[in-house]
């Protein structure tokens, strides 16, 4: 056969175009066009992220690339998912697995742990959970914090989960409610506890120190558990036993479990709580400061508020509250037992963390979540609003609140000043908690009034305060949502955006966030995230859910399959 010039031409060209097709890497998903925020506070850049197999294969000006999914994020910045480090979606995700308020935010890992946990649970324990519920409802089918986990993403979930062990759980579960110390082999029990829950996947030991029971834990009691966590390369991470008026002796109980059980420790929604405590900001970040330079890993979390959300048990005494709520309720309608907590309720050196006397007055008390039917009206109101339109002090409406519902009661104290808020968000090992669950505006969600930060948090930091009031650059900000939390709790390829990373993504514009959610009206969504994936899955499309619900079980250092 005789080749004409024409017809060489021909195969070569078809030859040439053969070969860049083949060259052609294919992967599922191409983010094109975006200002890339890898997650390493470093400065970003212009370009594309491809993903395959619900990882990152590249990052970067990538032109040889065909996706199956194209994302177009010119004008947009890129940046891995957000990690909550404070949630309390451990319910909500099992009535509402798309994590609604959280997914608009561009979180993509929900930390849960914050002092009790949803395992281990045994029969008690579960009594009691089943007794406390709100208005959401479930049965409790798991025995072990890492079967909660996988229960739930069996379920479907849109955002990934993850947990601590709560130090409260796993002294309920040997000791139940008593307010002592537990015996050497009680102790000994606990510590296997938290083992089998690091070799399940925890990420290590939470507690919150001015609730019952796990305010009846000791020092000594908290190293003891946390070291167990620290075999499996575990962290501690705590509410402390004071946020107000012994605030810095708190701090120094924190730094010193971390240091005696040599793990990374964290501080939970890091603030100064009461006036006359606001000063002990910056004497506490000086004390983070020393300790961090003196080699120990310490790190805090926060949300961007100036009002707190618990309960009104945070406004009694801790010993009234011993045996559950069956017991504290049958204690307040013991006369003498009533005069007691009133005056202690009262008295400023009474002793115990009250959050009642840090807001300073019953009008700085709102009301946001009731049980019964009957108790709903008063959702929105102050303290001081329903002790006058009873006629009692607030200190007894509170008690006969709880006495009426049956509950610890949801309330917002204003407790922080704004000054305090910016000094606390500038910090660079300061990370982004919602401290709240993961609610859309249906169903039982409208049933209470949450705090605003259940829908805000996030928006509210990357808009008002890094945008607008420039507590630090955007690019240490995403750091701080993202990398940052991955490397204290040891996740390996979550946070980042790299090659071999989670697909974990957000595409959002950083001149519109917004937080839309107020105390008087906060069931709004944030605005300005556009896009969402998780593990490669697109859950949020221009703004809205696209239904899946591809979230992981995300499990800590001590992982060991089949435990």
């Amino acid at each position: 056969m005789r080749f004409t010039s024409t017809v060489l031409a021909n195969a070569i060209l078809s030859l040439g175009l053969a070969g860049s097709a083949a060259a052609a890497e294919q992967v599922d998903l191409l983010v094109q066009n975006g200002v890339i925020y890898d997650g390493s506070g470093g400065n970003p850049i212009k370009g594309d992220v491809a993903v395959r197999g619900g990882r990152v294969v590249a990052v970067g000006k990538l032109t040889d690339y065909q996706a199956k999914q194209k994302v177009d994020a010119k004008g947009l910045a890129v940046a891995p998912g957000f990690i909550n480090t404070l949630s309390w979606a451990n319910e909500s995700l099992i009535y509402d697995g798309r994590g609604m308020s959280d997914i608009k935010q561009g979180v993509t890992l929900e930390i849960f742990g914050e002092g009790t946990s949803m395992g281990p649970v045994n029969g008690t324990i579960r009594e009691e959970m089943l007794k406390t519920q709100g208005d959401i409802r479930y049965d409790i089918t798991w025995t072990t914090l890492g079967e909660y986990l996988e229960y739930l993403t069996k379920r479907g979930v849109s955002p990934n989960v993850a947990s601590f062990i709560g130090a409260a759980t796993v002294r309920q579960h040997e000791i139940g409610f008593a307010n002592r110390a537990p015996t050497p082999a009680e102790l000994g029990r606990m510590q296997e506890l938290v083992r089998q829950a690091m070799r399940e996947g925890a990420l290590g030991v939470g507690s919150s120190l001015i609730y019952a029971p796990g305010n009846y834990a000791k020092t000594d009691e908290l190293i003891a558990i946390t070291k167990a966590a620290g075999e499996y390369g575990g962290a501690y991470i705590s509410h402390m036993r004071s946020e107000g008026d012994r605030f810095l002796e708190a701090l120094d109980e924190l730094l010193q479990i971390a240091r005696e059980a040599n793990v990374p420790a964290q501080v939970y929604h890091l603030k100064a709580a009461g006036k006359k405590n606001w000063p002990k900001m910056q004497q506490a970040i000086d004390k983070i400061e020393a300790a961090r330079k003196s080699g120990l890993k310490i790190t805090a979390d926060m949300y961007a508020y100036t009002a707190g959300a618990t309960g009104l048990d945070a406004a009694m005494p801790t010993w009234v509250q011993e045996g559950g709520i069956d017991d504290w309720v049958a204690r307040l309608k013991k006369p003498e037992i009533r005069a007691r907590v009133l005056k202690e309720m009262r008295d400023p050196n009474a002793g115990f963390e009250s959050l009642l006397q840090a807001a300073g007055s019953a009008d700085k008390v709102l009301l946001i979540g009731f049980k019964t039917d009957k108790l709903k009206p008063l959702t929105g109101k102050t303290l001081a609003e329903v002790a006058k339109m009873r006629g009692v002090s607030p200190e007894d409406a509170a008690i006969d609140l709880v006495i009426e519902d049956h509950t610890r009661i949801g309330a917002a104290y204003f407790l922080m000043s704004e000054e305090n808020v910016k000094l606390g968000l500038s910090q660079p090992w300061v990370a982004i908690d919602s401290d709240a669950e993961a609610p859309a505006p249906e169903g039982p969600f409208l049933l209470s009034n949450p705090h605003p930060r259940s829908y805000g948090t996030f928006a509210r930091f990357l808009g008002h305060y890094v945008r607008d009031q420039k507590v630090a650059t955007l690019q240490d900000a995403i750091r701080r949502m993202t990398s940052l939390p991955a490397e204290t709790f040891k996740l390996t390829n979550r946070g980042c955006l790299k090659k071999e990373c989670y697909a974990d993504i957000v595409v959002f514009d950083p001149a519109t966030i917004k937080d839309h959610a107020t105390f008087e009206k906060p069931h709004q969504y944030a605005t300005g995230v556009q896009h969402v994936f998780v593990n490669g899955v697109q859950v949020l499309r221009d703004g809205e859910h696209t239904g899946a619900k591809p979230g992981q079980f995300v499990r800590g250092p001590g992982y060991k399959k089949g435990s």
